[in-house]
């Protein structure tokens, strides 16, 4: 059998009485019975049964329940005919205390003991890789004929009474090109513990070096691979050390208890799955359903018309709405500036665009339970810090926003602001989002779209976009509506060539993400509402948590109440109208932004928006 590849094709019953019967000189059971579930087993005693299902079903994504036994049943006779959990496992370890005391072949010695012990039968990884295989995915662990490789991760489980520990995974590599068809492939078989929780860059869950698994043996990543990473059931294991139960038995990582029961999909609630690179650096890959992407584009499309015929339409850049917005929802810290000193002869210079939709911003991060902070010219300190205050009065914030100035006073200023002591390894901000801020030129200097050069004005943030792009993990998103805006130097080509004083103008400062709108505070709104859809989005909310804990989507209702409304960004037009910012081509203290009406231009987008 084992010369002929048989095991594959074997079916579970004969397999299990092969392992009873001590036959089999194999490590694992990864690829046998192809097309049936393969299951994890713990066994505790029945005094901890109870807080262990419990944490199980809070720990889903890893421990997927196939059966809870009755104590001193070693049939399991909903999962297999004719089995015996003290033989069937191809090796066992036994913990006493949370020590490891030893490997065993058969738990029959301990049958006494094992009268007063519940069995926990956990959905395993074994179980999707003929459906990824048929998907035309190569499984490199079978391929190079070993155990899949697992690790200890530093992302905590929801804890249970005495059940608690960090996650462990699995690691397949998977070409890139076919991240997509395992996500899909793999996002229905909910009981093999469904899609993903990882795709890119180990160092993002804690893993330092791929060759040193701690489970398993170490599987080669072919030219192309990326590493992805499923949620696996030797967290089980680590949840049963952890709680230092007097005895307890699980199996040994890769020797499954092999079930009778096909591998059945269920059909995802949340849609099919999509694939994005929101980071190069480290290597990052998102996921979210494809209507949540379509939702987030049809916003991209309302915010890209042109009222100011200004010739931004030849600016834009489809899908970074998308992209910009995932990696906003993977960021723990978020730090925002604006403001665009474009009337030089008033005080204050600033316009009106820029800061609604920062806020806009702001108030969705805070719902969203992330830190979130402004920085802006030392000389608007004291006006920004007006209109924060206004904002919490007005119910936009749930809070006041810390508010910061930069001063470049060395060469490493911009480094020793982002990150802690300028360690690069420890920044202090995981997305920067600039959103109608003056934007440096090619000849360092700031201008308005008159081409009058506001470089007095402008405090030199721009320096901390190009000091992100040195810092691992830290990604950018600029957000303007004529191409002299911080971020925009990705398209600063296009603005030379279409949009007037283009070739003066235009920023040379880039960042990762570059959203344009026909008005920037729309590029805000947009931002607020995607970001709203992609956490109400089931795929991208367990992608987020890792497949641990419970889903967020509960808290829709308080996210919907971050959102912009007509009646929020009215009132904050009037404050800024009454602090004495301007329109910004009128200079007019009047309800319009960028020379457009509130009333029936940006009332109407907003209300589109939503």
């Amino acid at each position: 059998i084992l010369m002929t590849g048989g095991l594959k094709s074997l079916l579970p019953c004969v397999l299990r009485r092969i392992i009873r019967c001590n036959r089999l000189s194999i490590s694992n059971t990864s690829g046998m019975a192809e097309g049936y579930k393969q299951a994890n087993v713990v066994i505790l005693h029945k005094s901890l049964a109870d807080d262990f299902e419990k944490f199980c079903h809070a720990n889903d994504g890893p421990l997927p329940l196939l059966y809870r036994s009755q104590p001193g049943d070693w049939k399991c006779s909903s999962l297999s005919s004719d089995s015996d959990i003290r033989t069937d496992c191809l090796q066992y370890r036994k913990y006493e205390h949370g020590v490891c005391t030893g490997s065993l072949k058969s738990l029959k010695e301990y049958s006494e003991q094992l009268k007063d012990m519940v069995t926990f039968y956990l959905g395993c990884s074994f179980s999707f890789e003929k459906a990824v295989q048929k998907a035309g995915i190569p499984i490199r662990n079978v391929e190079q004929k070993c155990n899949v490789s697992m690790y200890k991760t530093s992302v905590p489980c929801y804890c249970v009474s005495t059940f608690s520990c960090n996650l462990v995974v699995t690691m397949r590599p998977i070409p890139e090109s076919k991240l997509e068809a395992a996500v899909l492939a793999t996002s229905e078989l909910k009981e093999a513990h469904g899609a993903p929780i990882h795709m890119g860059d180990p160092g993002l869950l804690g893993i330092q070096d791929l060759s040193k698994p701690d489970y398993g043996d170490p599987v080669h990543l072919h030219p192309g691979d990326i590493p992805v990473f499923w949620a696996c059931g030797v967290t089980g294991v680590e949840a049963v050390i952890n709680c230092r139960a007097p005895l307890a038995f699980t199996h040994s990582p890769g020797c499954m208890f092999i079930t009778d029961l096909k591998n059945d999909s269920v059909r995802s609630l949340g849609g099919v799955p999509q694939v994005h690179c929101i980071s190069q650096d480290p290597l990052h890959f998102s996921v979210v359903s494809a209507e949540a992407a379509q939702k987030t584009k049809n916003l991209e499309s309302l915010i890209g018309i042109d009222p100011g015929e200004r010739g931004v339409i030849h600016l834009q850049r489809q899908g970074e709405l998308l992209r910009a917005c995932l990696a906003m929802s993977h960021a723990r810290s978020v730090l925002i500036t604006t403001g665009f000193p474009t009337h030089f002869t008033y005080d204050p210079p600033e316009e009106n665009d820029g800061p609604p939709g920062a806020l806009a911003i702001a108030a969705m991060l805070q719902a969203l339970e992330k830190e979130v902070a402004i920085v802006t010219d030392q000389r608007a300190m004291d006006l920004n810090k007006k209109i924060i205050e206004e904002a919490v009065q007005l119910g936009i914030l749930k809070k006041p926003i810390p508010l910061l100035s930069y001063h470049k006073e060395s060469a490493d200023s911009a480094l020793m602001f982002l990150c802690e002591n300028g360690n690069p390894g420890r920044p202090r901000f995981d997305h920067l989002i600039a959103i109608e801020r003056a934007g440096m030129a090619a000849d360092g200097n700031y201008y308005n779209a008159r081409k009058v050069n506001i470089k007095h004005l402008v405090d030199p943030i721009d320096e901390l976009f190009l000091a992100a792009q040195t810092i691992p993990g830290v990604t950018t998103t600029g957000v303007g509506d004529g191409g002299n805006e911080l971020g925009m130097g990705k398209v600063k080509d296009a603005v030379k060539k279409h949009i007037k004083n283009g070739d003066v103008i235009a920023c040379d400062v880039e960042a990762d993400f570059t959203i344009v709108a026909g008005v920037s505070n729309w590029g805000g709104y947009a931002i607020a509402c995607a970001l709203y859809v992609l956490r109400s989005c089931e795929i991208h909310d367990r992608y987020l948590r890792r497949a641990v804990g419970f889903p967020q989507t509960p808290k829709k209702k308080l996210w919907l109440t971050a959102l912009p409304s007509v009646t929020k960004e009215e009132k904050l037009l009037k404050t800024l109208v009454g602090l004495g910012v301007r329109s910004g081509k009128t200079a007019s203290l009047e309800m319009e932004v960028d020379a457009l009406p509130f009333y029936n231009t940006h009332s109407l987008m907003i209300e589109k928006l939503l």
